[in-house]
């Protein structure tokens, strides 16, 4: 730059802060709502900052995070791994609230964006639910601890569940979706971010354009998925990504060839308005699956924490009472451990095995622990099934019946897949898991009756046995004794009804109850009358098959109505290398300037989608260091009667400076990061911050998109526009610069990282109040 660059006008972006970073950061990303800056660090730590830099909590959960975002109102910030999970965590703390597999590979993309016609609403508030589950319920249960452990060893957290119930609260939320895209290039769409509603492959979608004799439609090969965004009516998706975009033509008289290839980066536009369409009803039939979703959570983890407390128990008391065989071997007796009691509790003759083994290695201090671990396991379980097992399973029952109700009209809720045999079946199962766990609540008490009973009577006999007073000790029953040894000594009714069956293993009942279930049929009992003879961890399967086949239907339903409308081919990409490096690109949709009536005559809000992006100098000859910004893409489309078109400018970056990065600004603007560089674009220490009024580019009208066009945009080659440094809003910074510039829209500030691990913050707005950090 020339020496007279100091001279020149007041500098417009204030200098906030210059910071020094502990590891270098790939991906940064402001709050939509706070003044919070959220980054991800190349060791794959999220640090969350405020704006004057204090640091609010660090994270790192265990896998490389390859993609960030927020939820629209910023108390959530979302994380996608190289794992293909999407994790979703508590702004205040970073506390897990959910983790979805939604992807097989590594999610590189996220998009969260609820619906801006909710929110201009005419009654000044987003369009809520009521949810009636709250007039005869108390709150949802909780997710229990595993014994022993402290609240985090397992993410079962006592603290997070005040965030994840508000995380699950749908019904106070504006209706949203969260989009994720992976490397093989699926999309997946969830409402609220934890209720799945639909998917896409990219590879997949038939791209239709038409020419004037042939009709083709194209196909995406070896996609790679960049950048996706939703628009802010939730109707349209754009999908930035690179891949080779194959021809299939269909001859209007018929037959089939294969066309030309393109290698290159495109952009989709897929058709989601099936979103706003059935707005309503994705609504609530997310509101009522997410819920039973957490439930099934709840009840799943409580089966686990009593399976665990349960066997622990047992195995405490086998070990100690198996040491009674051991003896009744040693002495060379032909009898059983069963018969060995029954002998003492008939006033027979002692044996020496029971004799030393009640004396010695038991002990009256053995069995009271044995009876502390056993009594005290049943009492926690006993706990488990009143205050989670058994609230979730009435509420799900509850919750089941509501979308029994929603699938029962079925001029609304058929369209998006909620079908009522399905979901009659998941409520049938949902009532059959209920009795299961009423009679483990019965089968429970009776076994710790029996075990309590046992452990009193054996108290009793080692008392005597040691010659010292028993009359303070409980009183026994002694036919209760003999059912014991009978039937629970060496069996687990407990663990039978918490554990999967083996393979043809079933409980055992008797044919005048099973004839009672099934005469209950015609007065409108269960349908499938062998449910007691199934377990309870078999049933909760069983049910928990029946809700996700259900649910599955409204997702397959969706993902159907997710359609390729065109594809705009943005430039050619000629290696392999060129198709993996880091390209400058960011998608936006802007309200335009006057509202218009749709066709059903209700007042709306337009929305204008720009895309900017670098060209790498390989693509085309004569278009180098070239920054390409296009807009109308989506409304090119589908509103060509409103007189609007495709339009698109390249604009020159100037001489000696290359673009590290951009990103679309509120306003119509673009913000770009330069550095400066020599021949072999070497970083030599200095960049600058740039901003363009967007809206005031001068944009040429691009032909119609066809196949015939190829390239389109290299129809701009004659009228670049060539920036100049004189002309421009810009900022120098004293240091090099590399990816991501993180812009927030609603604060006006530009978060730039320097290639020696520094954090600089930008105020944009030369009008701009200092932001308080006082949030």
């Amino acid at each position: 730059m020339e020496t007279d660059e100091g001279s020149r006008r007041v500098l417009p972006f204030q200098l906030q802060f210059d910071k020094p970073l502990a590891s270098q950061v790939k991906m940064a990303e402001w709050n939509p709502e706070k003044d919070l800056l959220a980054m991800v660090t190349e060791d794959s730590k999220v640090v969350l900052h405020r704006f004057n830099w204090q640091r609010l909590w660090t994270i790192s959960p265990g896998k490389c995070i390859t993609s960030l975002c927020w939820r629209p109102d910023g108390k959530v910030v979302v994380l996608g791994l190289e794992d293909g999970t999407v994790s979703l965590h508590d702004v205040e703390n970073g506390k897990l609230l959910r983790s979805l597999k939604s992807h097989a590979a590594a999610v590189v993309c996220l998009n969260w964006e609820e619906d801006a016609q909710v929110n201009r609403d005419t009654s000044g508030n987003p369009l809520a639910f009521e949810d009636r589950t709250t007039r005869f319920f108390p709150p949802a249960p909780r997710v229990p601890r595993m014994p022993r452990l402290v609240p985090g060893e397992t993410g079962l957290t006592e603290d997070g569940q005040d965030s994840f119930e508000e995380l699950s609260n749908s019904s106070k939320q504006c209706f949203n979706i969260l989009c994720s895209g992976d490397k093989d290039g699926f999309l997946c769409f969830s409402v609220f971010g934890v209720f799945p509603i639909g998917n896409v492959n990219i590879h997949e979608c038939d791209i239709p354009t038409t020419t004037k004799d042939r009709n083709i439609v194209g196909r995406l090969l070896n996609a790679s998925i960049r950048k996706v965004v939703l628009s802010k009516d939730l109707c349209h998706l754009m999908v930035a990504c690179s891949g080779e975009l194959v021809e299939d033509i269909v001859e209007s008289r018929g037959g089939q060839m294969v066309g030309d290839s393109m290698h290159g980066f495109h952009c989709l536009v897929l058709d989601t308005s099936i979103f706003q369409k059935s707005e309503n009803e994705l609504h609530q039939v997310a509101q009522q699956a997410s819920n039973i979703e957490d439930l099934l959570h709840v009840i799943r983890t409580s089966l686990s924490v009593m399976n665990k407390q349960w066997a622990d128990a047992m195995n405490i008391f086998h070990e100690k009472f198996d040491l009674l065989s051991n003896l009744i071997n040693d002495h060379g007796l032909d009898s059983s451990p069963q018969e060995e009691f029954l002998s003492l509790l008939g006033g027979a003759r002692t044996s020496q095995a029971v004799h030393q083994f009640l004396l010695s290695s038991l002990g009256e201090v053995g069995m009271k622990r044995v009876s502390k671990v056993v009594c005290g396991a049943g009492k926690e379980l006993q706990l488990v099934v009143l205050n989670h097992l058994q609230p979730a399973v009435e509420i799900i029952g509850f919750r089941m019946g509501e979308l029994r109700g929603l699938s029962r009209w079925r001029s609304r809720y058929l369209g998006i897949g909620l079908y009522e045999t399905l979901v009659d079946n998941a409520v049938e199962r949902a009532g059959m898991l209920l009795v299961q766990v009423e009679r483990f609540i019965r089968v429970l008490s009776s076994v710790l009756q029996q075990f309590a009973n046992f452990f009193s009577w054996l108290l009793k006999c080692i008392k005597q046995l040691m010659s010292e007073p028993s009359d303070q000790l409980l009183t026994y029953n002694s036919e209760l004794v003999v059912v014991f040894l009978k039937f629970l000594y060496d069996q687990d009714p407990v663990m039978q009804l918490l554990d999967l069956p083996k393979a043809d293993e079933e409980i055992d009942i008797d044919s005048e109850t099973m004839q009672r279930v099934r005469e209950l049929v015609q007065f409108g009992g269960f349908g499938d009358s062998e449910y007691l003879q199934r377990t309870l961890a078999e049933e909760f399967q069983q049910m928990e098959h029946s809700f996700r086949e259900a649910a599955q239907m409204p997702f397959s339903t969706i993902s159907k109505k997710i359609l390729c409308k065109n594809l705009l081919p943005l430039f050619p990409l000629t290696s392999v290398s060129a198709s993996t490096r880091y390209i400058p690109i960011s998608l936006s949709f802007y309200e335009d300037a006057s509202e218009f009536t749709s066709s059903n005559q209700t007042h709306e809000v337009g929305f204008t989608d720009y895309i900017s992006f670098q060209i790498p100098d390989e693509s085309f000859l004569d278009v180098t260091n070239c920054i390409a910004v296009v807009r109308g893409f989506m409304n090119y489309l589908s509103n060509v009667k409103q007189g609007r078109s495709l339009e698109g400018i390249l604009l020159c970056i100037p001489p000696g400076y290359y673009c590290v990065d951009l990103a679309l600004y509120k306003e119509h603007q673009i913000v770009m990061l330069l550095n400066k560089m020599n021949d072999t674009r070497e970083n030599l220490g200095d960049a600058w911050l740039m901003i363009l009024q967007a809206s005031d580019l001068p944009f040429v009208h691009i032909s119609g998109i066809t196949w015939e066009n190829n390239w389109e945009l290299y129809q701009l080659k004659d009228s670049i526009l060539h920036l100049e440094m004189e002309n421009e809003k810009i900022r120098s910074i004293p240091h090099a610069v590399v990816p991501p510039l993180s812009v927030s829209a609603s604060r006006g500030v530009a978060c730039v990282l320097a290639a020696r691990k520094r954090a600089l913050v930008y105020i944009l707005d030369e009008d701009e109040d200092e932001i308080s950090d006082s949030e």
